[in-house]
């Protein structure tokens, strides 16, 4: 990526896109070198190739995959990944602006190079396969499992299915339960056929889902390269719901349109987001922030409702009922690798699995509540793409809609007790519209070990050291870093000026340019983390960003302090120096 028109120099080699662009492409890399391997602890077995089709891998016995190399050369992807976003990101905040195209068209790249091998760590994908085929043999998949069918007689499809959900029915909406069935009639009966056409159904819907967001974005080129990182480039999404070939990309490509729409036609809207629950039910969180939005207009909000009841009804109501108390099933689960694993370890033990889960479920519902009013507080006012200068963006439909929705999907994901790296999604979206926030860099911090947790994440057996050390990823690290994620929105509403998300007990090193701050400034969107210090002959405060009700699209923007008037001139009169100390968009404070 070439940025001339800029001129954006990078002041820390922790801010430079190029390193940042640089992690984003080794993490597909490091994905796409260990599916090519072949089918090991973390590479899908897919039976029997009979076609040229994708995905490709080594024939058999070529190389038989070492476990730990396998395992290793995920976990560096995502690590690596990880921090790629994160310099990126910080790039971004610093004054990089990238065409938002050719960032978009290198995220597409590595989006449909990573479906060329077979997906990785999660068999969700064979079960999709599998409801696809109880489909084809005439047979209800949310109320006959496949476990049923295979355990009585044999199936070319559903003899490749692995726990620990083959007793499980259908638990997706019935958009997705089509896109499954059509893979099978693609596919036949090959699994490894079907396989690819379901990466297709993944990897297509997130393209378009991330377009979609880019155009949310119109009209503000900086918001756009936020937007194209954010979504289609960011390796975290690129690993969790491509690599997986997982279909949480469809529901949020449907509510994503019903966005673009909110301004418009409350009507379509509602039809968009009804779709997007008929893929995925969770998505309703979004319809309930398009129905916030509307909360003044009365006749508004009842089209809205009467857009949403159209494909719902049609699809929940006429033609598969059973469908949407299956959609809700996964309510019940505790997910080892969620803040609340510990707790209900403990509870369990104490009193009885059941018991358990019920006292954790309170426990959850209650912090998704207290999490999303302090969300509520501290995420700033900031107008999205397209409201006239001057507009309240507190009567901005959209604006309303999209800060509701980030809102309400990261308090959900931080504290359910079910939760997997490919649901934040969810909240992805609407947070690469809006300016950027300490969320940023939160949801990094939870994601990467989120997605270590489940690696290699199969019901398979494989060597008791790499057993023992995922499972100490699983049940212990990810478990802290979620419960860290909670401390740090807690820390950020307690004290909005800090500048860490948590402790840091070192000194920090100061670092200094010689170079105005304002030289990378490009707009109202580029956010200072509220750190920017100027230093001239006599101490000065920190200028930091002022965010409040009813601030307009300018505001979080920080200035700089002029030098003072008796610097003499001469050569040795120097610009106003800017430390690069850390700021609260910094995992744990880290110096810059």
């Amino acid at each position: 990526m070439r940025e001339p028109r800029t001129g954006f120099v990078p002041r820390v080699w922790h801010r430079d896109h190029r390193i940042g662009l640089a992690g984003i492409v080794a993490a597909t890399a490091l994905v796409l070198v260990a599916g090519f391997l072949g089918p090991s602890v973390v590479t899908l077995t897919l039976g029997p190739r009979k076609s040229l089709l994708p995905p490709w891998y080594l024939p058999h016995g070529v190389v038989v995959p070492n476990e730990w190399v396998v395992s290793a050369l995920v976990w560096a992807s995502i690590i690596v990944g990880g921090f790629g976003l994160w310099f990126a990101m910080r790039a971004l905040r610093d004054g990089w602006r990238p065409a938002w195209k050719r960032l978009f068209a290198l995220g597409t790249a590595l989006s449909l190079l990573t479906i060329t091998v077979p997906p990785l760590t999660s068999a969700d994908v064979l079960m999709y396969a599998a409801y696809g085929r109880l489909q084809v043999l005439k047979i209800d998949p949310y109320t006959i499992t496949p476990a049923e069918i295979f355990r009585s007689q044999y199936d070319p499809v559903l003899h490749w299915t692995e726990r620990p959900w083959q007793d499980t029915p259908s638990v997706y909406g019935p958009i997705l339960s089509w896109s499954q069935l059509a893979a099978n009639k693609l596919g036949g009966t090959n699994m490894h056929d079907i396989v690819f056409w379901l990466q297709v159904c993944a990897v297509v819907p997130f393209i378009v889902m991330s377009l979609l967001v880019v155009m949310l974005a119109h009209g503000d080129a900086g918001r756009q390269a936020r937007a194209a990182l954010f979504t289609i480039a960011n390796p975290l999404l690129i690993w969790a719901v491509v690599a997986g070939a997982h279909n949480e990309a469809m529901s949020v490509m449907f509510a994503v349109a019903a966005m673009l729409m909110v301004r418009k036609t409350p009507f379509g809207a509602g039809i968009g987001i009804g779709l997007a629950g008929c893929a995925k039910i969770s998505i309703g969180i979004w319809g309930i922030a398009m129905l916030w939005a509307y909360r003044r207009e009365p006749k508004k909000a009842a089209l809205l409702c009467l857009g949403t009841l159209v494909p719902m009804g049609l699809a929940y109501g006429l033609w598969k009922p059973t469908a949407f108390f299956q959609a809700i099933r996964n309510g019940g689960y505790v997910s080892v690798g969620s803040w609340v694993n510990p707790m209900y370890t403990l509870f369990a033990h104490l009193t009885t699995p059941r018991t358990g889960k019920i006292i954790v479920g309170v426990i959850s519902y209650l912090v998704l509540i207290f999490i999303a009013w302090i969300l509520s507080r501290v995420v700033p006012w900031r107008a999205a793409p397209g409201l006239p200068a001057g507009a309240d963006p507190q009567r901005d439909p959209l604006t309303i809609a999209l800060r509701t929705a980030l809102v309400i999907s990261t308090a959900w994901l931080v504290s359910s007790m079910y939760t997997l790296s490919w649901y934040d999604l969810i909240a992805w979206a609407p947070l690469a519209v809006l300016a950027g926030t300490r969320l940023d860099s939160v949801m990094v911090f939870r994601g990467v070990p989120l997605s270590l947790a489940y690696v290699p994440g199969r019901a398979i057996e494989f060597g008791h050291a790499l057993d023992v050390t995922a499972h100490r990823i699983r049940d212990t690290l990810s478990p802290i870093a979620q419960i860290l994620v909670l401390v740090m929105i807690v820390l950020w509403w307690r004290d909005p000026e800090r500048r860490q998300l948590l402790w840091w007990p070192f000194p920090k090193p100061r670092r200094w340019t010689d170079r105005p701050h304002h030289e990378h400034s490009t707009g109202p969107d580029h956010d200072t983390d509220g750190l920017t210090v100027t230093v001239t002959d006599q101490p000065s405060d920190p200028v930091r960003e002022r965010s409040g009700a009813g601030a307009g699209p300018a505001a979080g923007t920080a200035s700089v302090v002029a030098p003072p008037a008796h610097t003499p001139p001469g050569p040795a009169a120097r610009p106003p120096r800017v430390p690069a100390g850390p700021g609260p968009d910094d995992p744990a404070g880290l110096p810059r």
